[in-house]
C-alpha cells in the first residue's frame, strides 16, 4: 500500500514490516530540491512514528539514476548565497536524521549516485547497488564541495586516502571497485536486485529491533567527528557560493559544456 506524504516527489510505500522510500523524479535523474528533502524529512518523521517497522529501504525511480544529487536548476535565477545558505543546513538535517533513525536503513541504487545522492546514500547503514551503477562526488568540478554531510561519512566508509581521491578528483568509481572499497556493501546485476535487496532485508527484519537500535546508536557514537565536519562543510559552501567559479560551474553544468575555471 502507499503511505501518504506529498507530492512533492517523494513515495512511500508499505509492505508488511518494510517502507520503501522512493525519490521520484526520473526525468530529472531524482535530482533533489528543496521541497524533496523537506518531503522526505517527514517521510522519516512518519516512520520513525510507526513502532511496526522494522527496515527502510531508500532508492530512486527508473534505471538511470538512484540521485544526481542537488538540482542545479534550482539554482537558476536565484542568490547564490542564499541559497547555499539554506540548502546546506537543510541536508546537514535531514541526511542526520536518516543516520540517527532506530531503524536500519537500506540505500538500493538503482542507478548511478552522484554528490548529493551519494550522500543521501552514505547516510544509510547499508548500501546495495546494480552493477552497473557508478558512484562519485564531482562537486569540485562545479565551483563547489561536498556539504550535505558527505565527507565525514565517505572518510569513514573508505578512509582518508580514497575519500580525497574521490573528493578532489571528481572521478566516479563503477560499483564493483566501490564495493571493494567499502563504499557499498554489495552489488549484482539489475536482474538479481530484488534477490540481493531481499536477502539483507529479510536478514534485518529477523533480527531484534531493540539490540539494532542500540547497536546503531553505539556504532554512531563512534562518529562524533560528524558534527565538526559538517560545520566545515557549511563554512567550505558558504564560501564556495561567492566565487565566481561556483557561477561558471553551474552555468557549464546547465549548458552541457565543460567549464573553465579561473580560481576567482
Amino acid at each position: 500500500m502507499s503511505v501518504a506524504v506529498s507530492d512533492r516527489a517523494v513515495n512511500v510505500t508499505s509492505t508488511g514490516v518494510v517502507r520503501t522510500v522512493t525519490l521520484d523524479r526520473e526525468t530529472k535523474r531524482n535530482s533533489l530540491t528543496v521541497e524533496m528533502l523537506l518531503a522526505l524529512e517527514e517521510a522519516l518523521g512518519q516512520i520513525e512514528a510507526d513502532r511496526s517497522v522494522r527496515v527502510v529501504i531508500v532508492t530512486g525511480a527508473g534505471e538511470a539514476a538512484f540521485s544526481s544529487g542537488a538540482d542545479l536548476d534550482s539554482f537558476a535565477g536565484q542568490d547564490r548565497d542564499a541559497a547555499w545558505r539554506d540548502w546546506v543546513p537543510l541536508g546537514h538535517r535531514v541526511f542526520g536524521r536518516l543516520a540517527a533513525l532506530p531503524l536500519p536503513t537500506i540505500a538500493v541504487l538503482n542507478g548511478n549516485a552522484f554528490g548529493g545522492g551519494l550522500e543521501l546514500a552514505l547516510a544509510c547503514d547499508l548500501r546495495l547497488a546494480v552493477a552497473d551503477a557508478s558512484v562519485g562526488c564531482p562537486e569540485v568540478g562545479l565551483g563547489t564541495l561536498p556539504g550535505w554531510g558527505g565527507t565525514g561519512r565517505l572518510i569513514d566508509a573508505v578512509g582518508h586516502a580514497r575519500a580525497r581521491q574521490l573528493v578532489l578528483t571528481g572521478m566516479p568509481i563503477d560499483a564493483a571497485q566501490a564495493v571493494s572499497w567499502g563504499l557499498l556493501s554489495d552489488c549484482a546485476p539489475r536482474s538479481d536486485m530484488p534477490t540481493l535487496v531481499a536477502t539483507y532485508r529479510d536478514a534485518l527484519c529477523s533480527r531484534a529491533p531493540i539490540a539494532v537500535a542500540l547497536a546503531k546508536q553505539i556504532l554512531a557514537a563512534h562518529g562524533d567527528g560528524q558534527r565538526r565536519t559538517e560545520v566545515l562543510e557549511a563554512l567550505g559552501s558558504a564560501v564556495s557560493a561567492t566565487t565566481g567559479d561556483l557561477g561558471e560551474g553551474i552555468a557549464a553544468f546547465r549548458e552541457k559544456r565543460t567549464p573553465t575555471f579561473k580560481g576567482d
